[in-house]
């Protein structure tokens, strides 16, 4: 249900000259990062035909995160960086305990930040989680890494925040 909602507001706000501006307003722009320094433009001109160097700089992970969130479609990028730090867990126990939440977050039916994947790639993420590994989500993570490519960076690359990166 709040999926579905999210869904309609999300189809809402992407029609900026509706009568619904009225009702719900738009967030100005996304918030800047603060922590990480500002690229040159020619570093940020790199991001628009590799999403696996903008999410590599904490700036662009960050400025893409922002504008995601102003689509109410953060979640893949949540996901994608969920993956990257379970990677790095050496402890079994801790990576057991970091499976089970980023299944319940982003993996399971209904879960609160369910990601868009299909059915073989859930059940076999789900068989994975048998006995968690390094590995146990890199079949999911390329699925949601090959649509944010896909669907987001386009997006992104045309917001207003881009453009500005790259004046």
């Amino acid at each position: 249900r709040a999926k579905e909602i999210k869904t309609k507001l999300g189809t809402l706000l992407q029609k900026p000259d509706s009568a619904i501006d009225f009702i719900i307003p738009y967030p100005e722009k996304p918030e800047k990062p603060s922590k990480a320094q500002r690229p040159s433009p020619e570093e940020a001109l790199q991001w628009r035909d590799s999403l696996e160097k903008l999410l590599q700089n904490p700036y662009g992970l960050t400025s893409f995160r922002s504008f995601l969130r102003s689509e109410f479609s953060e979640e893949n990028v949540e996901f994608w960086v969920a993956c990257e730090d379970y990677k790095k867990i050496k402890s079994p126990v801790k990576m057991a305990e970091k499976a089970k939440k980023i299944y319940e977050e982003f993996i399971q039916t209904e879960a609160p930040k369910e990601v868009n994947i299909d059915h073989f790639t859930k059940a076999l993420t789900m068989k994975n989680l048998v006995e968690p590994s390094p590995s146990s989500f890199d079949m999911a993570q390329k699925r949601i890494f090959a649509l944010m490519e896909k669907d987001s960076l386009p997006r992104f690359v045309r917001s207003e925040f881009y453009q500005e990166l790259i004046k």
